[in-house]
């Protein structure tokens, strides 16, 4: 059971004239760059209307977390600079925040888990910061970095947690109705809960009509144990590959906002962000992480939920490719693409080639197989033949399986 955090006092929320303000500080350094809206059609059918990715995997530094990063360093004092920053993360943070140093003349140490994705953190030292791995969680990095400003005089720079970091994700919202002002429904990765509390502040502001729905991973979902407790609380563990929206509870302000503007919190599971994932790359010709797909995840797995236009927001793109790789095999499986079949047959001359060749005559694509002929479990004179094959999908798999039988073949 999660635990339990002492009720604190809401702070106030962050508005509509802050995100503009913000938006004027990132046009006028040049830094992050106005991401394109792109529509994807094969979601359209699903959905009943138009759906378009807000496309935060092209930002600079591969997420939307340079925009509120960067407005917490513009705004800090020559004195402040001159001392460094830290800051923790899994990684977007980490390399938004390493980019804007870089970008206003200070330095940043940033700490992160040790299992943090290596190219993660090969990025965020490429951009000039230092890296520091420490504990398990973003929790012990976050609590490390706390502890360095503290001992350092750093200034701490928290992922999610601030009115400047809110501010400046917020400028996702206000480019959204830029353009596309017919929009009714925006769906948001959610983790900390940032970005969609930034979100969440330009749509009460300016079009309260916008459903706006965040999306969490199963294994990670603090804010929607928060919201049913009626404030933040802090989860006992964590378990999903979206690493980039595994946090263990919302922040204070960004609860604040949460409970207060946001229509709806959903869940998506490891299945269904796999898929997700898949489908970005072979429909969407799109790079995202878990993390950066779990609204179309959500989208996905409830298509008749959500009212069209919709506005999907992939917010990052920093994948490590062994993980793509597993996950392209996992979501291949989740979608029925892989069928793994056990066969059993009479140990005889041309056996196996007529299994391989009724396979081949259904279009199954063989990945992977092993041929058993001395087990305990076996008959006199029987062989059993164990394969991975791919197929189209569901549907494709039953009629392969049901080919193989009505040739003969005992099929498991």
């Amino acid at each position: 059971m999660p635990s339990v955090d002492a009720v604190v006092t809401p702070p106030d929320l962050v508005t509509l004239s802050d995100v503009r303000a913000a938006q004027e500080v990132l046009a006028g350094a040049g830094v992050v760059r106005r991401t394109p809206l792109e529509e994807c059609q094969p979601l359209r059918g699903l959905v009943g209307g138009p759906v378009l990715f807000k496309c935060e995997n092209l930002q600079h530094a591969g997420s939307f977390k340079l925009r509120g990063a960067y407005l917490r360093l513009a705004r800090l004092s020559p004195e402040e600079r001159a001392g460094g920053v830290v800051a923790a993360s899994a990684g977007n943070h980490a390399q938004g925040v390493a980019l804007a140093a870089r970008a206003v003349g200070t330095h940043a140490t940033v700490f992160m888990p040790v299992g943090a994705s290596l190219p993660k953190v090969a990025a965020t030292r490429e951009y000039g910061a230092t890296v520091e791995l420490v504990g398990a969680t973003i929790e012990d990095a976050m609590a490390a970095a706390t502890a360095f400003a503290r001992d350092r005089g750093a200034v701490y720079v928290h992922p999610f947690d601030h009115p400047d970091v809110v501010a400046g994700q917020g400028t996702v919202g206000l480019e959204i109705l830029e353009q596309y002002p017919d929009v009714r429904t925006v769906v948001v990765p959610t983790g900390g809960g940032g970005l969609v509390a930034g979100i969440a502040t330009v749509l009460r502001a300016e079009r309260p009509d916008v459903r706006l729905v965040g999306v969490q991973a199963a294994g990670a979902a603090a804010v929607r144990v928060s919201l049913a407790a009626g404030h933040p609380v802090t989860l006992d563990g964590m378990r999903t590959m979206a690493d980039g929206i595994a946090v263990g509870r919302p922040g204070d302000l960004t609860f604040a906002h949460i409970a207060a503007q946001v229509d709806e919190v959903r869940s998506v599971s490891e299945e269904q962000l796999s898929q997700a994932l898949l489908f970005s790359l072979e429909r969407a010709k799109m790079v995202v992480e878990p993390a950066g797909a779990a609204a179309l995840a959500a989208v996905l797995a409830e298509p008749e939920a959500f009212a069209a236009p919709v506005v999907v927001v992939l917010s990052g793109g920093n994948i490590d490719p062994l993980l793509l790789l597993r996950v392209i095999e996992h979501g291949m499986g989740a979608a029925g693409r892989y069928l793994d079949l056990t066969v059993r047959f009479a140990d005889r001359p041309g056996m196996l080639a007529g299994l391989l060749g009724a396979l081949a005559k259904q279009r199954a694509n063989v990945l992977d197989i092993a041929h058993v002929r001395h087990d305990a479990a076996l008959r006199v004179g029987e062989v059993e033949v164990s394969l991975t094959v791919e197929t189209d999908g569901p549907d494709h798999s039953h009629r392969t399986v049901n080919a193989l039988r009505a040739a003969g073949y005992s099929v498991e």
